[in-house]
């Protein structure tokens, strides 16, 4: 998965803010200094839609977006996107 993919298929969902020029341009920040790779698994209490709420996490694969130099007043996060739905997990 490159960042490039991953940006498409956020697009098609209802996390397309994510990506869009506004957004890169106030944290300051570009498609070059991303990187995909793996995240693991990443406890979510939400189901699928983001809809229903459960007391008990269930794991769910992720792939983790990360800069790979810090941008505006250090900010150096990553983003974790469901590989299944490609909602970003928080």
């Amino acid at each position: 998965m490159t960042p490039q993919e991953l940006k498409r298929e956020v697009e098609r969902g209802k996390d397309s803010f994510f990506f869009t020029p506004a957004t890169l341009k106030f944290f300051g920040d570009r498609m070059s200094n991303y990187g995909v790779r793996d995240g693991g698994r990443f406890p979510v209490h939400y189901d699928d839609n983001g809809d229903n709420y459960s007391a008990i996490p269930r794991m769910v694969p992720v792939w983790e977006l990360y800069r790979k130099k810090p941008v505006l007043h250090g900010l150096d996060g990553s983003a974790h996107f469901c590989k299944k739905t490609f909602r970003r997990i928080f």
